[in-house]
Formats: C-alpha cells, sequence, structure tokens
C-alpha cells in the first residue's frame, strides 16, 4: 500500500476515535461545528504529510500534476471512509442527533410564524404558500428539512465537500512544497538526459 494511501487512513481513523470520544463523553453535545472544523484541518494535514513523506522518498522527477495526484491519494481515501463512517454515525449510533435538529427546525418555523405578522411575510415571500394555512405550511416544510435531516444526505454531502477539499488542498499542498519546502531539492529530469551515442 503507498505511503500516501496509508497516510489518509491514518487521519481517517484518527478523526473517527476523537469523533466517537466526543460521542462517548458528551463532551460537545449537539454542536458540530468543532468536528467540522477539526475535519478540514485533518484532511489538509493527511495530504501535507503524505505529500511530503512521498517526496522525501522519492528518487526521480515528477511535475506538479504527479504530485497532486499522489496528494489526491490521501485525501479522497479519507473523504470516503469519513464519509461512510458519518453515515453509520448518524444512522446507528447517534440518530438522535437528526432528531434532535429536525425538532428545533420545527420550532424556529412555528416561532416565525406565530410571530404578528409572520404568516402574511411567508405567504408573500414563497408563492406557493400563498393560499395555505399555518399548519399546511409547516406540513409542506417540514417535508422538505426532514429530507435533510437524514443520514443519506449527510453523508453525501460530506463527501462532495471533502472531495472538493481535497483536490485544492492537494493544489495548494504540492505549490508550498515545490516553492517552499522541497525547493532546493534536484531530481534526475529524464527529459533532460543525454541520448546514449550510438557508434
Amino acid at each position: 500500500m503507498r505511503i500516501t494511501v496509508k497516510v489518509g487512513l491514518l487521519f481517517a481513523a484518527l478523526w473517527i476515535l476523537i469523533k466517537m470520544f466526543f460521542f462517548w463523553t458528551g463532551a460537545l453535545g449537539q454542536n458540530v461545528v468543532p468536528m467540522v472544523l477539526l475535519n478540514m484541518l485533518f484532511i489538509l494535514l493527511a495530504i501535507s504529510v503524505a505529500l511530503y513523506l512521498h517526496k522525501g522518498q522519492q528518487t526521480e522527477y515528477t511535475n506538479a500534476l504527479g504530485d497532486i495526484k499522489n496528494g489526491m491519494t490521501a485525501g479522497v481515501p479519507y473523504a470516503m471512509i469519513v464519509s461512510i463512517f458519518i453515515y453509520a454515525y448518524y444512522a446507528k449510533i447517534d440518530p438522535e442527533f437528526n432528531e434532535h435538529q429536525k425538532s428545533e427546525w420545527e420550532m424556529r418555523v412555528k416561532k416565525e410564524l406565530d410571530a404578528p405578522g409572520g404568516l402574511e411575510k411567508a405567504q408573500e415571500d414563497n408563492p406557493d404558500f400563498e393560499v395555505l394555512e399555518r399548519d399546511e405550511i409547516i406540513a409542506k416544510m417540514k417535508s422538505g428539512y426532514e429530507s435533510f435531516y437524514n443520514p443519506t444526505a449527510t453523508m453525501t454531502l460530506s463527501m462532495l465537500a471533502l472531495l472538493l477539499l481535497a483536490t485544492l488542498n492537494s493544489i495548494f499542498v504540492t505549490v508550498i512544497m515545490r516553492r517552499v519546502v522541497f525547493r532546493n531539492m534536484k531530481y534526475p529530469n529524464p527529459a533532460d538526459e543525454e541520448p546514449p551515442v550510438i557508434n
């Protein structure tokens, strides 16, 4: 297994362990922001460490595109493993989280509609609500956010976001590595080699 893939899997496993630690201790409660930020940091670190180790072991020249691909071989496994875990987490380990989010959403919608002029404003802002009563509006909006707060949607959004981050971070880290960290390292470039002399 390539060193880049190993590093990606290692950081994914580390993020999962931290996520489970906070679940078991309940230290974060329903606050997902710290783990989202840590997720973004870990995919950056996975790509950085993987590319650094790979470049350190490298014995031949590769262009920037090759380095970006090597960075992706750390970022993509990280994104896949973390996204699959997120599905399992919200489907089996902590299904109450999505139910909590749905309840908060519904309370917020009811509060806005029950405020003075709230119902009229909702009817004006959305033509579909113009002829609907309060309970009908709530039911229609509920069907929308219920399809959003489910494990499959969470996994899909997480995977798309992480794959995008993997691509952008691979490009960013490649530029930094080539221009700063490994700026003075020279590799033999096959294109620069002289062709053999045929007698």
